[in-house]
């Protein structure tokens, strides 16, 4: 497999890091190495905060993605969106929550915007506003095929506390369930 660049982007807070840490660790897992990069700006809670993911079956040397490669993103926040879409390729893929992030018209002819409401799934059908990173975590692995999705799955179960297994297999399940309704479209 080819690298794959992936961005999350939110406000402090929203807890979309904790995906990032799962991609890598999964990778790692299956062999390959994985990277995730955390940018926060000055106001930790509330503030834009953007997290790159970098999978590859060979050595990472840099960090970073550099803007124009990456071609995976999802944003769950207006501000972040706002600063960080710059990096993806043009024809990427961006899902976004649409209660939340509005992208222009220019936007969507350069890009393929996803609406996809992350936090609104978390909150009400999982139960759980925080599982919203377990929701993106299989809405961007359901688009980018970076990792297998049962082991993803073990690491993510891994990565949470033991008494909220159940409300996190149910974000991932939905997840899948969201982005494969995207996709068939």
């Amino acid at each position: 497999m080819a690298r794959t660049l992936m961005r999350f982007t939110g406000v402090g807070g929203q807890g979309v890091l904790l995906a990032g840490e799962i991609f890598a660790e999964a990778k790692i897992k299956a062999g390959g190495h994985g990277l995730k990069t955390a940018t926060y700006t000055s106001q930790v809670r509330g503030g834009a905060t953007v997290v790159d993911i970098t999978l590859d079956d060979d050595e990472i040397f840099y960090p970073y993605a550099n803007d124009g490669e990456i071609d995976f993103m999802l944003s769950v926040a207006q501000v972040s969106y706002n600063s960080f879409k710059g990096g993806v390729t043009a024809g990427g893929t961006i899902v976004i929550e649409p209660n939340l992030v509005h992208p222009t018209d220019e936007d969507r002819k350069k890009w393929n915007i996803v609406e996809i409401p992350i936090i609104t799934i978390a909150k009400e059908e999982v139960g759980n506003v925080i599982t919203q990173s377990v929701v993106a975590l299989a809405i961007a692995n359901n688009y980018t095929n970076a990792i297998d999705k049962e082991l993803l799955k073990e690491v993510m179960l891994d990565k949470v506390p033991a008494k909220v297994h159940p409300v996190n297999l149910k974000a991932f399940d939905l997840g899948y369930k969201y982005s494969d309704e995207t996709k068939n479209k």
